[in-house]
């Protein structure tokens, strides 16, 4: 998640400035066209291009707008997480104890509920890990130079700003060792720490350490951290429909192959330099329409390390301190920094 208030030039440049060189060659190009062969020139008349322009703007507001429900939905999500994970760690305090007259000693009961809530701390980690893993239609895993810019962007201004090994030592020290080689083994680890926690309250119940109306509503909480984990999931596995991702990129680059045809001839009229006049201008307008493809591009997967991702390793250790601080303990991991002005 980018913090600063506004972007700089530099950022900007370092986000899109790569487009640039290919722009100025395909604008310059045509003006050299039009200077040395103006009696065989293929005129465009302005009027059509600037319609699909037009078109071509509404088209790629409407997959901007997609994008970020995506985004903003990915972001609700993970603030329910938040609620409900603190909602998670009072019950497992305030429901169990020795106030019902089973077989397990205060001691017992304690130990118990510290395994529960380091063990939801386990799973918030888990589910990161898994939502991180990259699906076929993300930009990290494309061929040629789009895959190279991604990985490269990612690196500079993703999760290659922290020390993602995270993941692997918070399971390692929240697990126990034989829970954490079991668990780890499987398909879905997140889906299995959380049945994990269900068992463990059948047994509390079974010892008589929570009463019947107590264990219901734990297991509430377990079922609203299935659903969220789904909608996740379902954000995740499910892309934005590849007709509206994938034509709007078209429907730029016919617009910025079609420009200077139509623009050229009319900056001719302003003089012999007219013609070279136009350059800059078309590669701003072509650099603004490519830039606003490629924002909703990279915005419409909230879960593949860019930097316009939700801040989920944030927001993992936020809960984090807040569970270990209810369990008492004063020896706390630090909260994560923004680093280069992104916080992951």
């Amino acid at each position: 998640m980018i913090i600063t208030k506004n972007f700089s030039l530099w950022r900007v440049l370092q986000f899109s400035g790569h487009h640039i060189p290919w722009l100025s060659i395909w604008m310059s190009s045509v003006v050299l066209l039009y200077q040395y062969h103006q009696d065989h020139w293929m005129f465009i008349p302005w009027l059509p291009v600037s319609i699909i322009g037009t078109a071509v703007a509404f088209y790629v507001g409407f997959k901007n707008n997609s994008a970020y429900d995506r985004m903003w939905e990915a972001r609700k999500i993970w603030g329910a997480i938040v609620n409900s994970s603190r909602a998670w760690g009072s019950m497992v305090l305030n429901f169990t104890g020795t106030q019902f007259n089973g077989q397990l000693s205060k001691a017992e009961i304690e130990e118990e509920q510290t395994t529960l809530i380091r063990r939801h701390i386990a799973w918030l980690y888990a589910l990161r890990s898994q939502l991180l893993v990259a699906t076929p239609w993300e930009h990290s895993v494309q061929r040629g130079m789009v895959g190279i810019y991604a990985r490269r962007y990612q690196k500079r201004f993703g999760v290659g700003l922290v020390d993602d090994e995270v993941t692997r030592v918070e399971l390692e020290q929240l697990l126990k060792p034989e829970e954490h080689a079991r668990l780890i083994a499987v398909q879905n680890t997140a889906s299995q720490i959380i049945h994990e926690q269900g068992k463990d309250l059948s047994k509390l119940r079974t010892k008589l350490a929570i009463d019947d109306f107590r264990h219901m509503e734990l297991q509430k909480m377990l079922n609203d951290f299935y659903i969220q984990q789904g909608k996740c999931e379902r954000i995740k596995k499910f892309p934005l429909p590849r007709q509206y991702a994938n034509m709007s990129f078209i429907f730029v680059g016919i617009f910025v192959f079609l420009m200077p045809f139509g623009l050229v001839p009319e900056f001719a009229k302003f003089g012999s330099y007219g013609a070279w006049m136009s350059i800059p201008f078309l590669v701003l307008v072509g650099w603004l329409y490519v830039v606003m493809e490629i924002v909703g591009d990279y915005s419409e997967n909230p879960f593949q390390g860019m930097a316009n991702d939700i801040p989920m390793l944030s927001l993992c250790r936020t809960i984090e301190i807040d569970l270990l601080e209810m369990l008492g303990e004063t020896d706390l991991p630090p909260a994560i920094e923004a680093k280069k002005g992104i916080l992951m």
